[in-house]
């Protein structure tokens, strides 16, 4: 397994992740949107997050050639990108994000696909290999956040250029793996869907980055506001991402002892007590820096059993479009429509309320799971 070249794709592209963030919506802010037009701008990534990772899944899935679809996406997301030098405009600006963002969110998921296909059955270890998307993101925003308070906002631009760059490069480096024959008696991925523990557990990861809504498009606008500086805004965010790496590292342990199920339920209820503490407490640096620690749940060990029951569900062929729905209908969706109705009710209703709407979804999510979704081994629950 080439774990090196796998971990510097994985470096880039959250990398580019601790760009668009954290800094995107002061970037945004910095050309005189107001919060509306913050939140649409910004879930524009979101949205074609929906739609890009099925469409290029299902190629995926068809041709085999899951590493020329990541190339071909980084390539076309870092020529776009370079017109957003000149674009400021609503519309033109939506646009440029459009087109990008559509070629950016076609790669994570095929390179995902990539990954687990070069782990096998060792699929466990998957986080010591994503661990390294959390390094780059954190040595991103820590540098950019001082960059942004000597330059500006504008800082943001050629740094994320140069990282898509970068991410293109780093695919060249990595071939498919190995294919392994799929049993052609595989039944359609519709009987799949129509599980109940399936659908429930897409419906959880909809809710839980629906309530990361809030967080990804205000967060750092909500902290401007409060008096932090850009330095400390962007250290705010690299200790989320921190505490991130730390449970990645024992993440297999807590798979093997805890299961997916029982992970997930426990990052739902995590991540309402993190919303809760951030609309609630943000006066207080303590309560904050405690509830940047519990991105470890809101997103890390989410994200790692998540993956691990994609992997379970979607087998043989269908493992491209089971990756590609789970990333649409969470961070795509799920993201999308957070953001934008976070940025409708920013204004009008305030942080507290908006933030205290995320823990009621979470909440929602966490009832879900403890009711359907079954355990690792797919066994009814009792």
């Amino acid at each position: 397994m080439p774990y090196w070249r796998l971990s510097s794709f994985y470096f880039f592209y959250f990398a580019a992740l601790g760009v668009l963030v954290p800094y995107w919506g002061l970037y945004l802010k910095s050309l005189d949107f107001n919060a509306v037009a913050i939140g649409q701008l910004m879930a524009i990534p979101m949205a074609t997050k929906f739609v890009a990772p099925f469409v290029w899944g299902w190629l995926g899935d068809h041709l085999g050639q899951r590493m020329a679809i990541v190339r071909l996406g980084a390539l076309l997301t870092t020529l776009i990108f370079v017109a957003v030098f000149w674009l400021q405009g609503f519309w033109e600006l939506g646009l440029a994000m459009l087109l990008f963002s559509f070629f950016w969110n076609a790669v994570l998921p095929q390179f995902e696909a990539v990954v687990l296909s070069y782990l096998g059955k060792a699929v466990a270890r998957y986080a010591q290999i994503r661990v390294w998307g959390s390094i780059g993101f954190i040595v991103t925003v820590m540098v950019l956040g001082v960059a942004v308070d000597l330059h500006g906002p504008a800082a943001v631009l050629p740094v994320l250029l140069s990282i898509y760059a970068l991410l293109w490069g780093a695919s060249l480096l990595i071939a498919d793996p190995a294919s392994v024959p799929h049993p052609e008696e595989q039944p359609g991925i519709l009987s799949v869907l129509r599980k109940p523990a399936v659908i429930a557990f897409l419906a959880a990861c909809f809710l839980l980055q629906a309530g990361h809504g809030a967080y990804y498009g205000f967060y750092s606008i909500y902290m401007e506001e409060l008096g932090y500086s850009k330095t400390l805004i962007g250290q705010l965010w690299a200790v989320g991402v921190v505490a991130e790496v730390l449970v990645f590292l024992v993440m297999h342990r807590l798979l093997q002892h805890l299961g997916a199920r029982n992970v997930l339920m426990i990052s739902l209820l995590l991540a309402a007590l993190r919303w809760y503490l951030i609309g609630n407490f943000a006066d207080s640096l303590v309560l904050l820096f405690l509830a940047q620690t519990l991105h470890a749940a809101s997103f890390g060990t989410f994200h790692a059993s998540a993956i691990h029951l994609v992997h379970h569900y979607f087998t043989g062929r269908h493992q491209g479009r089971g990756q590609a729905l789970y990333s649409s209908l969470s961070f795509g969706f799920g993201g999308a429509l957070g953001t934008v109705s976070s940025g409708f009710l920013w204004e009008s209703a305030g942080p507290t309320v908006v933030y205290n709407l995320s823990v009621a979804v979470s909440l929602l999510g966490l009832v879900i799971v403890w009711r359907w979704v079954v355990n690792d081994l797919a066994e009814p629950r009792r």
